[in-house]
C-alpha cells in the first residue's frame, strides 16, 4: 500500500544522496554565512566589553546626571553638585547612593610605557569600590586599583604612573577582577577625593597627599550612581525631579560611554544584513531546485502525495542541509576566534552564539518554506502528460 509519508522522506534522502554535489555548494555558502555571524558575534561582545566592561562590573541600579546633559559622553559632560546627593538617597526604594568622578587621561608608567587610564573617582568604602584579583583594595590617596588587562602593557603591583602635563604620581596597588575598560580605555580606581583634586586643576606635580587632597576646593563630580534596594523599583523621574538631575539605567548608560552606540548598530545592522542574506540565498537555491523536481513531485502528487507531504519533503531537506552545514560553521568560526589575537576586542560567549545561529537556521528555513510553495501548486496531471 502506498504511504505518502515514507515516500516524500525516501525521496528528500535520496535527493540529497544524489545531489550531494549542489547540496555542499550550498552547504558550503551556509558555513561562510555562520562562520561571518560567530565573528560578529564575537566582535559585538568583544567591543561592548571593551568599551563598558567597567560599568557592567558595578552593583549599580542607574546613574544620574546633571539636568539637561546630553546622553551621549554624559560621563564627561555631566557636573553634579554635592547638594543633588540627598534627594537620592532620601528617595524610597534606594539602598545607597554615591558619588561617581569620570575622566580619561594619557599617563607614563615608570618604566617609559605609556598608557591611557579612565580614571574612576569612589568612595573607597561604598559599594563602587571594586573587587581586587590581586593586589590590595584602594588604600592611600596616591593608590589606584586598574584593570587586570593593564597586566598585558607591563604594569604590576608597585609600578608608578605619572599623569601627562600635571605629573600627578599614582601607585598601582591592585588589580580588578577580570577586564574593566570604559570607551576602550582601561580604567583606573581612586579615592574620589584623589579625582576631585586632579580634577580641580590645581594639583601639584608628584603623589597627592592627604593634606593637597584636603585643601583642594573642588566638591564636584561628575554622576550619581544609585543601587535600589533588594526588590524594589526606584521612581527615577521623581527622584529626577527632586534633584534636578537626568538618570538612565545601567543597560541604558552605556549609551553614554564614547563609541558605544555608534559601534553596537554598525555591527547590529551588518548583522541584519547577513540574516537577509541567509534567508534569499537558501531560497533561492531551493527555488530553483523545486523548479528542477518539478516533474518527480507532480508523479509523487498523481499517485496520492498531498501538498502537505510534499512541503515537509522540502522542508526536510532544508532542515538537514541548514543544521549540518550551521553547525560546521560555527565550529570554524569558534576556531578562529580561538585564535584570534589579543589586541583585538573579540570575545566568544555562548549565548550570543547559540542566538546567532538559531537565527540563521530560522530565516533560512523561512527562505526555504516560502520557495517551496509553488509545490502546492504542481499539477499531477503534468506527470501523466496531461498538457501535452
Amino acid at each position: 500500500m502506498f504511504r505518502p509519508r515514507g515516500m516524500c522522506m525516501f525521496l528528500a534522502l535520496r535527493e540529497l544522496r544524489f545531489a550531494r554535489g549542489r547540496f555542499a555548494l550550498m552547504g558550503a555558502v551556509i558555513s561562510l554565512i555562520s562562520v561571518l555571524v560567530v565573528l560578529l558575534s564575537g566582535l559585538s561582545t568583544g567591543l561592548v566589553n571593551d568599551g563598558v566592561s567597567g560599568l557592567k562590573a558595578m552593583p549599580v541600579t542607574a546613574f544620574a546626571f546633571d539636568e539637561g546633559t546630553m546622553k551621549d559622553n554624559a560621563f564627561s559632560r555631566s557636573i553634579i553638585e554635592p547638594d543633588q546627593l540627598a534627594p537620592w538617597r532620601d528617595a524610597d526604594g534606594v539602598e545607597a547612593a554615591e558619588p561617581l568622578g569620570v575622566s580619561i587621561v594619557n599617563s607614563t608608567t615608570d618604566a617609559g610605557k605609556q598608557v591611557d587610564l579612565t580614571l574612576f573617582g569612589v568612595d573607597p568604602d561604598g559599594f563602587l569600590a571594586p573587587a581586587t584579583s590581586s593586589g590590595d583594595g584602594i588604600a592611600g590617596v596616591n593608590g589606584i586599583v586598574v584593570s587586570e588587562t593593564l597586566a598585558d602593557d607591563g604594569v604590576e603591583i608597585g609600578t608608578v604612573v605619572t599623569l601627562d602635563r600635571i605629573d600627578v604620581e599614582l601607585t598601582v596597588v591592585g588589580f580588578t577582577e577580570g577586564q574593566a575598560t570604559f570607551g576602550h580605555v582601561d580604567v583606573a580606581y581612586l579615592p574620589l577625593e584623589t579625582w576631585q583634586l586632579i580634577a580641580s586643576n590645581s594639583v601639584q606635580p608628584g603623589p597627592p597627599t592627604q593634606a593637597t587632597t584636603a585643601a583642594a576646593d573642588y566638591p564636584l563630580f561628575s554622576a550619581i550612581a544609585v543601587q535600589a534596594q533588594d526588590g524594589a523599583e526606584v521612581d527615577l523621574a521623581a527622584a529626577d525631579r527632586a534633584a534636578g538631575t537626568t538618570s538612565m539605567t545601567l543597560t541604558d548608560s552605556f549609551n553614554a560611554s564614547p563609541g558605544y552606540e555608534a559601534e553596537t548598530m554598525t555591527l547590529s545592522m551588518i548583522q541584519v544584513f547577513l540574516y537577509v542574506i541567509c534567508a534569499l540565498v537558501v531560497g533561492a537555491f531551493f527555488t530553483v531546485w523545486t523548479i528542477q523536481r518539478a516533474g518527480d513531485l507532480a508523479v509523487l502528487r498523481a499517485m496520492g502525495a498531498s501538498s502537505r507531504y510534499l512541503l515537509r519533503d522540502s522542508l526536510a531537506q532544508a532542515t538537514v542541509v541548514l543544521l549540518v552545514f550551521t553547525g560546521i560553521g560555527v565550529a570554524a568560526g569558534v576556531a578562529m576566534g580561538a585564535v584570534m589575537p589579543d589586541t583585538m576586542p573579540f570575545e566568544l560567549e555562548a549565548g550570543p552564539i547559540a542566538v546567532a545561529s538559531a537565527l540563521t537556521i530560522v530565516l533560512g528555513l523561512l527562505g526555504a518554506a516560502v520557495s517551496v510553495l509553488r509545490i502546492t501548486r504542481i499539477d499531477p496531471l503534468a506527470a501523466l502528460g496531461g498538457r501535452r
